[in-house]
């Protein structure tokens, strides 16, 4: 089956839906292609809030020396200076489109402070901002004509001119012509053909074994890109979230917002000691970076499971006001946190490079752009500065949208013919434990070579684990018929090895690449 488009959207989340709507009210034919439903994002799951400067005790300039010191001197400061610059015009629209932003009882924004930040400046829907804004996009979506929305779909790789239509192939210059989709319900591959494809899918919390992240965010966005040629920057810049929720009974690990943090809540160790003051004169709101391997150590040297936050301080009903999601999960799960510390341990949760963008979105291969957390604009350097994260897709995503309109109307106006997908001689597996194996065997290999402190040697020994998973799962990939279980693994290893690659690149430590065999830049 073929499906016609002017643009394809790969990916539901607050980037790619902001991107959705200011196209289509140029009256172009958009698609949103989810693996899953709508509402499942990255974005959805996202807590703590949108940082911008919209207090007249803050500025832009304050906002930008904060990015810059959390980004360890990697950030492109003029990358850093027009997002932070676009900031409070994209509030003023996400406003407009419904979000309802907390507020103080003068009328004035309620804003919350995070680590790495000097100032307040995080804008809130108490501790569900993500899902407050999916949800006003995701209204809007609905009211436009223009906007299809194809639930459990999975892309499963960027149509090019020079790598499948013989017509053009000779051409020096390369483009993206669609994409090949597969309708997870029939278990049939459709071929899309589109001017534009945007890659909005999100992180790759999944890589590892534990992560803040839902079980959706496996890179494919990444993969897809990597596997087209494009571009790809700093994926050895893997940010572990410092406090997520421990627990013994499986791998989840829910997300306890940092603005817990800038509230005032501690982190304490197994005897009970607040220690982040032994590792930054910031103490519990320094960067991300550094109170993950504070963390880190803290464990290591006590031989502890997990440390502990705490919110004692506040009273019941702060918590019900302020992080009602969380007080809930933490009551479901048996504690008073009036009374009880929370067990936390790092997790991962943010990749800071990604798909190689500029401002537009535009990837190195024309008519392929991305936005949010799947590209790499320069904006975190090497460890993402908290809450800049839906900043940056929403400012990136409206621009990208100025750029794609302009684009539309002098590109090529008649869809390539595109080759349709073939199964060929391949059959059904009659053997999927090969793949919930290698998933595994694969996450847990990131996770104790890969993670919050390295050395060469462990990277070298991840490598050569995972190098191994490629090969036998590229085997099974042409040898069986795509299921989305099979398309994720494929594409969590090409990230894996990507993140690798990389790593093993940077002979230094920096920001989120902390190597004990490099300059150390922190001492304990």
């Amino acid at each position: 089956m073929k499906r016609e488009f002017d643009v394809v959207i790969v990916g539901s989340g607050i980037a790619g839906l902001s991107f959705a709507l200011k196209v289509a009210e140029q009256n172009y034919k958009v698609a949103i292609v989810t693996k899953k439903n709508r509402a499942d994002s990255n974005s959805n799951y996202a807590q703590g809030g949108i940082a911008a400067v919209t207090s007249e005790t803050d500025d832009f300039e304050t906002h930008v020396t904060d990015t810059l010191i959390a980004g360890d001197g990697l950030c492109d400061e003029a990358v850093v200076r027009e997002i932070i610059a676009d900031g409070p015009e994209r509030i003023k629209d996400l406003e407009k489109r419904g979000v309802d932003f907390c507020r103080l009882d003068d009328g004035r924004p309620s804003l919350g402070k995070e680590g790495g930040h000097t100032k307040r400046r995080v804008l809130h829907v108490r501790d569900a901002t993500g899902k407050a804004i999916e949800e006003a996009l995701l209204h809007s979506i609905s009211e436009n004509e223009n906007i299809s929305v194809f639930e459990h779909f999975f892309a499963i790789d960027i149509i090019t001119d020079k790598k499948f239509c013989k017509s053009t192939g000779k051409a020096q210059s390369d483009r993206v012509d669609g994409l090949y989709v597969l309708d997870v319900k029939s278990g049939k591959v459709e071929t899309w053909s589109a001017q534009v494809v945007m890659l909005a899918t999100g992180g790759v919390g999944q890589v590892y074994q534990f992560t803040t992240n839902p079980d959706i965010a496996t890179g494919d966005g990444v993969a897809m890109a990597s596997r087209a040629g494009v571009e790809i920057s700093n994926m050895e810049f893997v940010q572990f979230h410092p406090t997520a929720l421990y627990s013994l009974d499986s791998d989840e690990r829910f997300l306890i917002s940092e603005a817990v943090r800038g509230e005032g809540a501690i982190l304490r160790n197994s005897n009970n000691r607040a220690f982040m003051g032994d590792y930054d004169e910031r103490a519990d709101l320094a960067s991300r970076d550094i109170v993950a391997r504070a963390i880190d150590q803290e464990m290591k040297c006590l031989g502890a499971k997990h440390l502990w936050l705490d919110v004692t301080m506040f009273s019941r009903e702060k918590l019900l006001e302020r992080f009602p999601t969380i007080l809930q999960k933490c009551e479901d799960s048996g504690l008073d946190l009036t009374k009880d510390f929370i067990p936390i341990v790092p997790a991962a949760h943010f990749l800071c490079g990604g798909v190689k963008i500029d401002l537009k979105g535009q990837t190195s291969l024309t008519g392929l752009f991305a936005c949010g957390e799947v590209g790499c604009t320069g904006l975190h350097g090497a460890n993402r500065l908290a809450s800049n994260s839906l900043l940056e897709a929403v400012v990136v995503s409206y621009r990208s949208a100025e750029a794609v309109i302009d684009y539309l109307k002098t590109s090529r106006e008649e869809p390539v013919d595109l080759p349709e997908w073939t199964d060929g001689a391949t059959s059904d597996s009659d053997e999927r434990v090969v793949l919930s194996h290698n998933w595994d065997e694969l996450r847990r290999t990131m996770w104790d070579y890969v993670g919050i402190v390295r050395t060469t040697k462990r990277l070298e020994r991840a490598r050569t684990r995972i190098n191994n998973l490629d090969k036998e799962i590229n085997d099974y990939y042409w040898n069986f018929k795509v299921e989305p279980s099979l398309l994720e693994l494929r594409n969590i290893i090409n990230v894996a090895q990507l993140i690798v690659e990389s790593a093993l690149e940077r002979k230094e430590s920096r920001g989120l690449h902390y190597t004990l065999d490099y300059g150390r830049r922190d001492v304990y």
